[in-house]
């Protein structure tokens, strides 16, 4: 039966990387195709489309390559637990803490004057709450896990260079 959970464990994985970094991909290409030239500010939206498609790029390699590669990257065995636990587990954590910041921005009275830079970094989809008003609804549902998937990319992509060096010292 354990076969079947590691199995399990790796099929969903897979999905979740792949759904994760293409989301940065696609975000990635949105900021791309503005170009900067409808943002109500000065916004430096060639950094953040750089790393939102390294981000994505990574996560959806690490969804695709054979595992027996990944393992040699990391200087594992390949049926090593841990090649997709570790990262899931930090997907999972840095998704639920960008969940709870885009909701966060989304309720943040507009006296607060959050710095939009910062805000652009921590929450790609605050884009949207600058340009448009979403509802409540909106946000918990598309854009909250949006920027869920963005930044569970981003803990995926650690989790893997965390390995790798970790291995690798």
């Amino acid at each position: 039966m354990r076969s079947m959970s590691g199995r399990a464990l790796r099929i969903t994985s897979r999905i979740v990387f792949w759904v994760c970094g293409l989301t940065s991909l696609l975000i990635a290409y949105l900021y791309v195709t503005q170009q900067g030239e409808d943002l109500p500010v000065e916004s430096e939206w060639v950094i953040f489309a750089v790393a939102l498609g390294l981000v994505g790029l990574v996560s959806v390699v690490a969804g695709t390559i054979p595992r027996s590669w990944i393992a040699k990257l990391c200087k594992s065995d390949r049926d090593d637990r841990r090649l997709f636990s570790g990262p899931v587990t930090l997907l999972g954590v840095f998704a639920g803490i960008a969940y709870l910041v885009a909701c966060f921005a989304y309720f943040a009275p507009h006296t607060w004057n959050l710095n939009v830079q910062v805000m652009l970094a921590l929450c790609p989809m605050y884009l949207v709450k600058m340009i448009v008003d979403p509802s409540p609804a909106w946000v918990f549902l598309v854009l909250a896990p949006i920027n869920a998937a963005i930044y569970g990319a981003l803990g995926l992509t650690l989790a893997y260079v965390r390995m790798v060096i970790r291995r690798g010292a």
